[in-house]
């Protein structure tokens, strides 16, 4: 079934929302959850392959990784939703200031876990212990600085595809040090996207979504900083 989706989705130019997906994803709709990052980290579990500083303060999430780490967001998520936050890739002298991996995952589950709850099962936070995810996932200036991805992860180890369209390497679809970006996650039943600044970065059309699951920040050998995380219920 998977192979297939894949076939069907090279087939049927899997790179387009449909028509009427334009709308939605500018709107807001009804609020969920919101964090300003002034109360630590409570509703964020830390997965740190070599530890790490993950500190929420002053409304600022800061995450400073020697290695991979992802940060999940404890409550489930359950579509249509939006995902809101601004993040920034920070160069400033320190460790591990790479201006790289500026990365998530959504409406994840784990088809190792009672129920697919990616909260049951604690994982190492290096990157090849998340291949048994079902998930949307994105890597934005991936591999230092050089690729930009989105993945619709199978839950198969070692088996993650990459779609040709969803490959990218031109300079506006990487990092810059220190600049905020506004980053929006859509899943919307088969409507699946990424905006960057408000621009379609990734859009998908999944004939088999995934519709429910958690969120989680992800990075690896890098230095970001999170702000103004929101979830919104789409109209």
């Amino acid at each position: 079934m998977d192979r297939q989706w894949t076939r069907r989705a090279l087939i049927g130019g899997a790179t387009a929302l449909l028509a009427g997906c334009a709308g939605r994803i500018g709107s807001r709709g009804a609020p969920l959850h919101h964090d300003d990052f002034r109360h630590g980290l409570g509703r964020w579990q830390v997965e740190a392959e070599q530890g790490g500083r993950f500190q929420a303060d002053g409304g600022v999430l800061d995450i400073d990784s020697p290695a991979g780490v992802t940060l999940w967001f404890r409550p489930s998520l359950a579509g249509p939703v939006a995902i809101d936050y601004q993040v920034a890739a920070v160069q400033s002298g320190g460790p591990n200031d790479a201006v790289s991996d500026v990365n998530c995952f959504w409406m994840a589950s784990d088809t190792r876990a009672p129920g697919g709850d990616v909260l049951a099962i604690r994982r190492s936070g290096a990157f090849a212990d998340y291949d048994e995810l079902r998930t949307y996932y994105a890597g934005i200036g991936g591999n230092r600085n050089t690729t930009s991805r989105f993945r619709r992860y199978i839950g198969r180890r070692d088996d993650r595809p990459l779609l040709p369209q969803h490959d990218l390497a031109a300079p506006a679809d990487l990092l810059e040090a220190n600049r905020w970006y506004r980053i929006r996650l859509i899943a919307d039943g088969r409507r699946i996207a990424l905006l960057r600044d408000g621009r379609p970065m990734f859009e998908l059309d999944d004939p088999e979504p995934y519709t429910k699951g958690h969120f989680g920040l992800r990075t690896t050998k890098s230095h970001l900083r999170v702000r103004d995380f929101r979830v919104w219920r789409l109209p």
